[in-house]
């Protein structure tokens, strides 16, 4: 029988109710556990691909020892988190220790083999990977309850999730405890029908578990050596608590520095604790791991779950916590030194010295806290998280605005965590890169989509840095002025502020340059897939919006993508655009006739080196741009000297390992496509450069990778016609167009062909990622632009 999941004192004796765990969702009504039919084995899968069966059915068991008329009952089905049941009348009666087969939904997999012959026939198509089934009786009492996966209730704890090929099946047919965790399991599908006859079966004792610590249960892993087990006799003090559970820490530490002393109780609903409470807790070792950044990349959480609480004393004192930097120092730049693989696995070396990711780990639910922890990044308002060092933090590279910058691979600031507030709302100050929560700060170190993550329950007093957006200096008049700037998914539903701050951002920050190369210009439908693909609207509101705040009537030009083929948000069809102004003597060379589809090239030699097209695209139909956008080129004119412009928005990162995740070191799955991208535009330049060895060819865009990558080698090229990459030329500190979960980095780039770098020899140009978003909460890109300021005089 159940006892209460959560209890003042001791409880002894039986509930008079079934003990079901939900969120959100009412069964029918509920009596004592059943003592007659339950639900023995569920499954999903049928005639799914890599099913073993083509039907799904639901199994019932007699576990009493007299027989069971089934007229007027029925077996109900929800989905994981359905409100609305599906409906399968019975009939017949069901033999003691005999089972009853109800067979569902057929599935298209011919191949898989039929079900015994069912004593009953549903339709109801059920999922493969969890699901609720309630069985009910003529009064509308539901006599059993499975809820498995991410089913949203359950007769305790869910049970494991299923597949195609397996099921949810009672453990022991004759047992049930009214725990669905502990009573079934997942395994290949055993259907029984009536014609079988009686199964003999031995009720089995319940599971109470045993006696351990905290630190026993997470052990010197990232798994426990407890996982799945029961578990009772937990002791420790609340020290923090949500909606769906609480964090306990033991009062009485081992001497391991490896193994934590917290641990996450997961209740599911609200919890009757408080934090100070000292609780004894019973329950199932899990490892939770979500979704989120990087899905299965991320790592486990260790957890109790289906807990028994039994509270004692109230208002302890709480553990004191370890201060970061100061008590213990996790590894500077090292997350993980070990052979590559999942850290996860068993045989890897759990050494919180030496690598970051173990570090924390062996932190795991404890209290930990900051002195003076300084803000690396801004705080993200929708989410209320702040990636944050210690004050005692030493890096490889700050940035002189208080960040600190990936500059390489081996350099990834492995002492950063993410500041959450959700436990004390609004009690966090919303900081900019290089802010300080100045004194103490404290929370419970947990892990979330993809990082170690702090959750404060008490902030530090904010101390501004009082960064200031950037303001580059105004080209003199015999410089052409060029820039790049993604404009994060503009589109014309976008608030009139969002048009209004890029306009001053444009016309202040960066000074109206000649030349304005655009990413992520939506078309003039946005987001909403209903084929449009031109972006007029788009571009006229933005050069309205220069207009009135001051700036030049620039002109535009861009080439549409086919419908849904460039990637980003479906129906946006994301483009580069040029934006130029004529008031400056720059003049676009027109060559009209480009689609989505045709590919620009080069012809003439010397200073008659033109394109075909222009604006045009390069090479549009090569793999290397499948679902990402295509370059644009176009040719301007500037005192009569050609120069030409490749505007860039490479495949973007998504897809690469976490750099906290659960594989080290992470794979980087995404790079390969650039490197496509970038081999396809560097032989468009090479045919550029081939035609004329002076050309004028500025390379510019989002790339999506870093100034050491392997991308940008192959932008650059060798010998005589490399390209000159000029995040390269700025001292290490100053090299970040894009702040990404505290870390400063280079996605943007300019590049400049060799004639260009020969008329900028000793200083007669200038180049300037302007700091206007990336270092701020109040952004309005995600990317910093970034700009060069060329002499007029051409060498020819």
């Amino acid at each position: 029988m159940s006892m209460s999941p959560f209890v003042r004192t001791a409880v002894t004796g039986s509930v008079a109710a079934l003990a079901v765990t939900t969120a959100g969702w009412c069964a029918p009504a509920a009596r004592a556990a059943s003592s007659s039919v339950v639900i023995a084995e569920v499954y999903g899968g049928g005639g799914n691909s890599g099913a073993l069966l083509n039907s799904d059915f639901i199994e019932l068991y007699n576990l009493s020892g007299a027989p069971v008329d089934l007229a007027g009952w029925s077996v109900q089905y929800w989905s994981a988190s359905g409100t609305t049941a599906q409906r399968t009348p019975l009939t017949g009666t069901v033999a003691p220790g005999s089972s009853f087969l109800v067979k569902q939904a057929s599935g298209a997999n011919t191949s898989a083999q039929a079900l015994p012959t069912p004593d009953v026939v549903g339709t109801i198509p059920m999922s493969s990977t969890g699901g609720r089934v309630a069985l009910v009786n003529p009064s509308g009492q539901t006599i059993d309850l499975l809820g498995w996966g991410s089913a949203s209730a359950s007769e305790g704890g869910p049970a494991p999730a299923t597949s195609n090929a397996t099921s949810s099946a009672r453990k022991s047919p004759c047992t049930d405890t009214d725990d669905n965790a502990a009573d079934f399991a997942t395994g290949a599908p055993t259907p029984r029908n009536s014609a079988a006859g009686p199964q003999e079966c031995t009720p089995t004792a319940p599971d109470t578990g045993v006696s351990a610590t905290v630190a026993q249960i997470q052990g010197a892993s990232h798994i426990s050596p407890m996982n799945g087990r029961q578990v009772k006799d937990v002791t420790g003090i609340v020290t923090a608590v949500k909606s769906s559970g609480f964090w306990i820490q033991s009062s009485a530490p081992d001497d391991d520095p490896r193994t934590s002393e917290g641990i996450y109780v997961f209740s599911r609903t609200a919890p009757n604790v408080a934090v100070g409470d000292a609780v004894t807790v019973a329950g199932t070792v899990a490892e939770y791991r979500a979704g989120g950044s990087g899905g299965t990349s991320n790592l486990t959480t260790t957890e109790l779950d289906n807990p028994t609480v039994t509270v004692g004393a109230s208002g302890q004192p709480l553990p004191a916590p370890v201060v970061l930097g100061v008590d213990r120092v996790a590894p500077p730049q090292s997350i993980f030194a070990g052979d590559p693989g999942s850290v996860e696995a068993g045989g890897v070396t759990f050494d919180p010295t030496t690598n970051a990711i173990d570090f924390n780990e062996s932190l795991e639910g404890m209290r930990v806290g900051f002195k003076d922890a300084r803000a690396v990044g801004p705080t993200s308002i929708r989410y209320g998280e702040t990636p944050v060092v210690p004050g005692q933090h030493v890096s490889a590279i700050n940035s002189p605005r208080g960040g600190v910058v990936y500059g390489s691979y081996d350099n990834p600031n492995s002492q950063r965590l993410i500041l959450n507030d959700s436990l004390i709302k609004g009690a966090v100050s919303t900081a900019q890169t290089g802010d300080v929560y100045a004194g103490s700060t404290v929370g419970v170190l947990d892990y979330s989509f993809a990082n170690y993550v702090v959750y404060a329950t008490q902030a530090g007093t904010l101390s501004a840095k009082g960064i200031q957006r950037e303001v580059t200096a105004a080209p003199a008049g015999n410089e052409l002025a060029v820039a790049t700037f993604n404009v994060e998914n503009l589109a014309p539903s976008d608030p009139a502020t969002k048009f209004a701050r890029l306009a001053r951002q444009v016309v202040t920050n960066l000074k109206a340059p000649d030349i304005l190369a655009l990413e992520e210009i939506q078309d003039d439908s946005g987001a909403t897939n209903d084929g449009v693909v031109d972006s007029t609207k788009t571009s006229d509101a933005l050069i309205a919006a220069i207009k009135a705040v001051g700036g030049p009537a620039y002109q535009a030009k861009w080439v549409n993508p086919a419908n849904l083929q460039d990637g980003g948000a479906p129906g946006g069809n994301i483009r580069q655009v040029f934006l130029y102004r004529t008031d400056r003597g720059v003049s676009f060379v027109d060559k009209p006739g480009a689609t989505a589809n045709s590919s620009i090239g080069v012809v003439g030699t010397g200073r008659d080196t033109g394109l075909t097209q222009s604006p045009g695209r390069i090479d549009p139909t090569n793999a290397a741009w499948a679902n990402s956008r295509k370059p644009l080129v176009g040719q301007f004119s500037w005192n009569d000297r050609s120069v030409f412009v490749v505007a860039n928005h490479f495949n973007s990162k998504g897809g690469d390992d976490p750099l906290f995740g659960r594989f080290q070191q992470p794979v980087r799955s995404s790079e390969t496509q650039r490197h496509s991208q970038a081999t396809v535009v560097r032989g468009f330049v090479d045919k550029l450069l081939a035609a004329d060895p002076k050309a004028n060819v500025i390379v510019l865009g989002d790339i999506n990778d870093f100034e050491f990558s392997r991308t940008t080698d192959t932008l650059v090229g060798g010998g005589s016609t490399a390209l000159t990459d000029l995040p390269r030329t700025l001292p290490a500190g100053e090299r970040y167009t894009y702040v990404y979960q505290g870390n400063s980095q280079v996605l943007d780039h300019i590049l400049l062909s060799p004639n260009l770098v020969r008329t900028m020899a000793n200083k007669r140009y200038s180049y300037d990622i302007v700091h206007t978003n990336a270092e701020f909460s109040d952004q309005d890109s995600d990317h910093d632009p970034q700009i060069v300021r060329l002499p007029v005089q051409v060498t020819r």
